[in-house]
């Protein structure tokens, strides 16, 4: 596997030069540049777009949840920071990892290992289904029946198209990210993920119609969604 494109984006210079001396005795990895703004990240990376980014999240001006929301299409994210507490948040986002300052190499090495699955797992073709256990049993549910998904804590619901019922399985959204497909299904908010060309209607007030749902587009995923409705929308 050819290395990993990296960027690290963290307001704390000391932070940047340890992540830099993990990056560079990481041959799975290949430093594109580093900053310690996250607007300028911002901005280098739409001329500049990278596979992966070591992120803080406390930073001025904008946050790196703010900016996670924000990367190109393919870039992902594994997040930095001295803050336990986003780590929950962090997921929410489908981060690769979260490393919890100061960090240790062995912990660096370990969210590198989980990219380069990541990596290497969405170059493999296309899958076009997936299993769900469903009252004990395995069924197969075909991408382009899925109308929506709908998390609830440790459960998540796939409201299936020409189905009354919705199928219910243990799993978690950032699970379901993970296996649907991203230039067909987004995630709207943190309780729904609908398949884009589903969709009926979306309103001035950013609420999606689609099956018999409404569903609002909240603030965390708000430009993306937007971007979509303007130019079209290819993965994230």
């Amino acid at each position: 596997m050819t290395p990993i494109t990296c960027i690290i984006v963290d307001d704390e210079p000391l932070a940047v030069k340890l992540l830099e001396s993990f990056v560079q005795k990481t041959p799975q990895l290949q430093l594109e540049h580093s900053f310690t703004d996250s607007v300028e990240a911002l901005s280098w990376l739409r001329h500049h777009p990278v596979q992966l980014a070591f992120m803080d999240i406390q930073m001025p001006d904008m946050n790196g949840m703010e900016l996670s929301h924000m990367l190109p299409e393919g870039t992902k994210v594994i997040f930095t920071t001295a803050f336990k507490e986003y780590a929950f948040e962090s997921y929410e986002v489908s981060a690769i990892d979260f490393l919890l300052k100061p960090i240790r190499y062995n912990k660096f090495i370990a969210a590198v290992e989980k990219a380069e699955q990541w990596f290497s797992h969405s170059s493999t073709p296309s899958k076009t289904s997936m299993f769900l256990r469903v009252d004990g049993e395995l069924r197969q549910v075909n991408f382009d029946k899925i109308l929506y998904v709908e998390g609830m804590k440790d459960y998540v619901r796939f409201h299936i198209e020409g189905e009354r019922v919705p199928l219910t399985t243990h799993m978690t959204m950032k699970a379901v990210e993970d296996v649907l497909p991203a230039d067909v299904f987004m995630r709207i908010n943190r309780s729904y993920i609908v398949r884009l060309d589903k969709i009926r209607t979306v309103d001035r007030n950013l609420c999606v119609y689609i099956g018999e749902e409404i569903i609002r587009v909240t603030d965390a995923y708000r430009e993306v969604f937007e971007r979509y409705c303007s130019n079209g929308y290819s993965g994230s």
